[in-house]
């Protein structure tokens, strides 16, 4: 093991050169996502989908990144980042760190990906390459239903430029005056309400080909683009360009200034759709200077602010192709499964389904010992959604309280609170209006709530609720039981699909007495200091995470041994880093499974020789917390909503719980153990901050042996079928173990 340096050394942890950029560090994280676009190995049509994810992610790290940056050098920001950097510093290399990524997204799309469409019968086709019939059909649907729904926009001195929505795609229009010669600007907007790419029928489609077709069409811009003349009539039409710009999309809210926070957030989302600065013009590199200038000019842009593209804008539309019945150009269908725990659960009383079905119900299953489930490998609906239906119905249920931060548009999850208090039980619910891009859905939400009479709180002034709690409160003889469940993601079915979450559930006195200290500090005056066993932010967590790393360190000094394994999204806070640095130093053996940003520089000589880091990148997100440290052989492992960043950590309510139950301490040690042995979708963090796909052949010295590839997820998802079937057998053969989550 090696031995401490620190003595020896004494060194400045906190050293700008020992930290990576957090922005570069997402972009970092975002070029993984474009690789598995380039990635022959991945399918066809989930290459589509990731540039299409690469593209959305962009837009989101414009409207909040970038533009906080411009404000900060608007406003003479003096304060450098944790490396040393200055707000401009960052937003220069922003800049030249993505502009060969966007080029090689579009070359990726127009030059690799393209022609294999073609090869399996998808042709996007540009409008100037149509035949007669198609462009005669093409020309009638523009007239009958895209036509209608267009406005051009004359921009002249009694026509002033008109407001450009955020993320929407346009024309620059030049028409000419053949009467005058004068020539006029004017701008087209690409409405997002059709679809932006336009099907041909099938008796139309591209006929040349060798292959099956089964898609022709063109991108609804182009057929703009070729029947302006219907815009404009009686003008020349001169040129056109396309262009798309990005906007600060951030709300700025003042909660003390709030007297009523629903008003307040509902006008902000207002000033929000009418855009605020606009920080990003995406144009074709053919754009010809005239028009660049005057769209900068009129979007107040500098040259900095410019990204030209070589092919279509806005790839996050070709999300698109996913919809169409190609199979074998996807991952299989997804598949959820009922935990083997859950299998022999019976259905609540509703008026659905008047008489109770045989088996336990949820609370005797929680009652037996605690219940772990993991998503979306397990069946969101099935555990988490199906416990609150259960709470909602049943006649012992006497209170629910619950934070939501995001839930889907039709969630299921608040359908079953509004009938649990049109049932009589009282029902608290936290609803975080602060939650960045699902306010106007929360807001929905609530009001909704509201008028069943559910108790609904919108969080602590300065504080967003992150925390992912349910808290039942069950009379049971002559006794209360408080039934609870700690997650790692989003009250969200929708997002469960895609999103890997852990979720726990449990009834144990000390860590329900916990919740209910926690509800009340989030509902009422409660300022709660000290907690039985959960990690609460900004109360203690921060405390507790420092205490838990430097008990590794003591136990190496004491000549012992010391081991960290934590899963998280992002790594950014500056102490906990220096603490990790320390940690090392001291000869703790540290492992991180980070997803997106990480600020800390591994296998830095005499500061993380001992640390290593891993980020996994497939077709789910990686979203679960996992924090395990080995304490001299008496392990402890938590799961909660936390990672380590100072928002999470001072700025938001989040919880972490540490795990009691033995044996979900061992399958939460599994799931690790199979993350750091994936070689196919794991990429290694070097010094510099950049990153290296891990290869079957680099676990194999032997360059003749082929090593198997090892696909976490897959291995996941295997082991879920596997361990229900093999439960679904004992307990009955005919019945059917999966269960899909629609």
């Amino acid at each position: 093991m090696p031995k401490s340096k620190k003595s020896a050394n004494p060194i400045d942890l906190n050293d700008p050169q020992y930290y990576i950029n957090r922005e570069l560090s997402w972009l970092e994280f975002n070029s993984r996502v474009l690789h598995e676009a380039c990635d022959s190995r991945t399918l066809l049509l989930e290459r589509l989908k990731f540039l299409a994810i690469f593209s959305a992610n962009l837009d989101e790290f414009f409207m909040v990144r970038v533009a906080a940056l411009k404000q900060q050098v608007e406003a003479k920001v003096a304060q450098l980042s944790p490396d040393g950097r200055t707000p401009q510093q960052q937003l220069d290399d922003i800049r030249s760190t993505l502009n060969p990524l966007v080029t090689k997204q579009h070359q990726q799309f127009d030059q690799v990906l393209q022609p294999l469409l073609v090869q399996h019968g998808i042709h996007i086709l540009d409008y100037i390459d149509l035949n007669q019939k198609q462009r005669t059909y093409l020309d009638n649907y523009f007239e009958e239903q895209i036509f209608p729904v267009l406005t051009p926009l004359a921009v002249d001195p009694s026509h002033p430029f008109p407001f450009i929505s955020n993320l929407s795609l346009n024309l620059a229009v030049v028409v000419k005056n053949p009467d005058t010669e004068e020539e006029y600007f004017a701008r087209v907007k690409v409405p997002s309400v059709l679809p932006r790419f336009l099907p041909l029928p099938p008796e139309l489609g591209t006929q040349e080909t060798e292959h099956p077709v089964h898609w022709t069409g063109v991108p609804l811009e182009q057929a703009i683009a070729h029947n302006l003349e219907f815009l404009f009539p009686g003008m020349n039409i001169q040129e056109y360009h396309p262009f798309r710009i990005t906007r600060d999309a951030d709300l700025a809210l003042e909660e003390d200034e709030a007297d009523d926070l629903l008003l307040a957030i509902e006008q902000e989302l207002r000033k929000r759709r009418m855009g605020g600065t606009t920080v990003r013009l995406e144009i074709k590199s053919q754009t010809p200077d005239p028009i660049r200038s005057r769209l900068l000019q009129d979007l107040d842009l500098i040259e900095s602010d410019v990204y030209e593209v070589d092919g279509l804008l806005g790839l996050k539309d070709l999300m698109y192709f996913m919809s169409l019945p190609l199979p074998e150009l996807k991952e299989p269908p997804r598949q959820s499964v009922v935990p083997p725990r859950l299998q022999r659960l019976r259905e609540p009383i509703t008026s659905d389904a008047p008489e109770m079905e045989e088996g336990q119900d949820f609370f005797a299953v929680i009652r037996e010992k605690d219940l772990l489930v993991h998503h979306p490998y397990q069946s969101f609906s099935s555990t988490v959604v199906r416990f609150i239906t259960h709470a909602a119905h049943d006649p012992n249920v006497l209170a629910i309280k619950m934070t939501l931060y995001r839930t889907s548009g039709d969630s299921p999850i608040v359908k079953a609170l509004i009938e649990a208090a049109e049932n009589g039980k009282q029902v608290s619910v936290l609803v975080e209006l602060k939650a960045r891009f699902d306010e106007e859905n929360n807001i929905y939400w609530a009001r909704s709530l509201e008028r069943v009479g559910v108790h609904v709180v919108y969080g602590l002034v300065g504080l967003k609720t992150h925390c992912k709690t349910i808290m039942v409160v069950r009379r049971e003889k002559d006794r209360m039981r408080r039934y609870i469940h700690i997650g790692t993601g989003n009250y969200n079915p929708k997002t469960a699909r895609l999103y890997t979450d852990l979720g726990l559930f449990s009834c144990r006195e000390e860590l329900g007495a916990d919740i209910t200290d926690l509800f009340n500090f989030l509902t009422g005056y409660s300022r709660q200091k000290s907690y039985r066993e959960v990690l609460v932010a900004p109360v203690n967590m921060r405390d507790r995470f420092l205490a838990l790393i430097q008990r590794e360190v003591e136990n190496v000094q004491n000549g012992l041994t010391g081991r960290i394994v934590a899963k998280m999204n992002s790594l950014v806070d500056p102490q906990i880093i220096a603490t990790l640095y320390e940690a090392s130093r001291a000869g703790v053996q540290i492992d991180l499974i980070i997803r997106g940003i990480c600020c800390l520089r591994p296998g830095l000589p005499e500061i993380s020789e001992n640390i290593r880091v891993i980020s996994i990148i497939g077709r789910f997100l990686e979203h679960s917390r996992i924090y395990y440290f080995h304490n001299n052989g008496q392990e402890e492992i938590y799961i909660g909503s936390a990672d380590w960043m100072r928002r999470n950590l001072d700025r938001r309510v989040e919880v972490i719980a540490p795990i009691k139950d033995p044996d979900i301490a061992k399958d939460l040690q599994e799931i690790l153990g199979i993350m750091l042995a994936d070689n196919r979708q794991a990429w290694e963090l070097q010094s510099d901050g950049s990153y290296i796909q891990r290869r079957p052949s680099d676990s194999v010295p032997d360059e003749d042996v082929e090593a198997p590839e090892t696909n976490s997820q897959h291995t996941l998802i295997n082991m879920a079928l596997r361990s229900t079937n093999l439960a679904a057998n004992l307990i009955d053969a005919k019945k059917s173990y999966l269960y899909t989550d629609n």
